[in-house]
């Protein structure tokens, strides 16, 4: 069994992003990570239902156990965020996939996930 999925459900092309080797080197080679890429509506009921948001977001991650997780990133939304925040689609979706990732460690936010992703994001380049 693969230790990591990537499932694409929309026509969007996806940038070419070292996913796995960043999955490992946040959450291990162990950890299994459904990476799903999605629609703003799929997005939106996942939000509502699972946040009480009704609102399209740019990503969402769901713990299933220690050692198993999915995140859920809608590309729209993504192209959105970047641009708020003053950075290339590439960067800001590299950004998301570790936060993600640091958010299925058990990190909350703060200081010290920010640190977290740092570190990450220096050693891939991001």
């Amino acid at each position: 069994m693969p230790n990591f999925t990537f499932t694409n459900e929309t026509k969007e092309k996806i940038p070419h992003i070292a996913f796995e080797a960043i999955k490992n080197e946040t959450l291990g080679k162990k950890y299994y990570l459904n990476l799903i890429i999605t629609t703003v509506k799929k997005i939106k009921k996942l939000n509502t239902i699972y946040h009480n948001k009704e609102s399209a977001t740019d990503i969402l991650s769901f713990p299933i156990s220690d050692t198993e997780g999915d995140i859920y990133i809608c590309p729209y939304e993504t192209k959105k965020e970047a641009k708020n925040f003053d950075r290339s689609y590439k960067n800001f979706f590299s950004f998301l996939f570790i936060h993600g990732c640091v958010h299925l460690k058990g990190y909350d936010h703060s200081a010290i996930m920010e640190s977290i992703e740092e570190k990450i994001r220096k050693k891939f380049g991001i």
